[in-house]
């Protein structure tokens, strides 16, 4: 009888306890969207060093073109937005794991993340590139001198793409935007590669640097990231897409966050409105 009693506890306790779901390696899970607005709060990663997109301005305030629409996103649900500064190689292990709802952290669409998170409808084109000081300006990744490093953020496409397709250049590894930027600007790598729009956006606000390669591999997109099998904030999250394509969002957006670092010439080649990549 005592077993039955122990059982039956258990039993109720999973029951009460199943409202989230589990993730694939056992990870504690994620919220639905009901949870998310009965609790009055969403967690949303982003970057708090990567200016434009998602940085920490002055006073202390989270700014940027991903903050943006995070706002956005905590106003249309009707609930309060808590950022959680997250790095490149966290992005994935943070959904798994419970600890944000929702990532917008400048993050490329590719296969392999797609079987690990799922992805929302697009926002932001994006290639890589390749920056580099104006003095050794690198515009072709071949014939590579093995002396030379390729400074790198771990995580990253980039740091994918290099591997993959250049396994002979030597790697320098951060984890931070700010270590990788550092690292350039006193000379111990020759060369950075990283999303083109960064690359572009450190050339524009740092003299003495050329984006030798402006397009490196494949065109691709950054989306919103879900843990895997989150589908009622996911479907939530592409009918917002849509919606606020309706009304040009994010050229808005990127008018309020971007314009000042890119200009207008490169506008409506990085938005995606409505999720409808041209």
């Amino acid at each position: 009888m005592k077993k039955a009693r122990i059982l039956v506890a258990v039993l109720l306790a999973l029951a009460l306890g199943g409202c989230g779901g589990k993730t694939a390696d056992g990870g504690a899970g994620y919220r639905t969207l009901d949870e998310i607005k009965k609790s009055g709060t969403i967690n949303i990663g982003v970057f708090s060093d990567k200016n434009p997109f998602g940085y920490v301005d002055e006073n202390g305030e989270y700014q940027g073109y991903d903050v943006y629409f995070a706002r956005r996103i905590a106003e249309d649900l009707g609930v309060k937005v808590n950022f959680v500064s997250t790095e490149a190689a966290n992005r994935i292990a943070y959904l798994q794991t419970g600890k944000v709802d929702l990532i917008l952290a400048n993050f490329t669409v590719t296969p392999e993340r797609a079987e690990e998170v799922d992805f929302a409808l697009p926002y932001m084109n994006v290639a890589l590139g390749v920056v580099s000081p104006d003095g050794h300006v690198i515009e072709s990744l071949d014939n590579w001198n093995a002396d030379e490093q390729m400074i790198v953020i771990s995580g990253t496409t980039a740091e994918t793409y290099l591997i993959k397709n250049y396994p002979d250049i030597p790697l320098q590894k951060y984890d931070a935007y700010a270590t990788a930027k550092n690292a350039l600007e006193n000379g111990n790598g020759v060369a950075w590669a990283n999303d083109n729009t960064e690359v572009i956006a450190f050339a524009l606000q740092n003299p003495g640097y050329t984006v030798g390669i402006p397009s490196l591999g494949s065109q691709d997109t950054i989306a919103p990231a879900v843990t895997k099998g989150n589908t009622t904030l996911l479907e939530w999250l592409n009918e917002e897409i849509r919606t606020l394509g309706d009304e040009q969002f994010f050229h808005a957006d990127y008018e309020a966050t971007l314009v000042d670092t890119y200009g207008l010439d490169y506008e409506d080649s990085l938005v995606v409105e409505g999720g409808q990549v041209k």
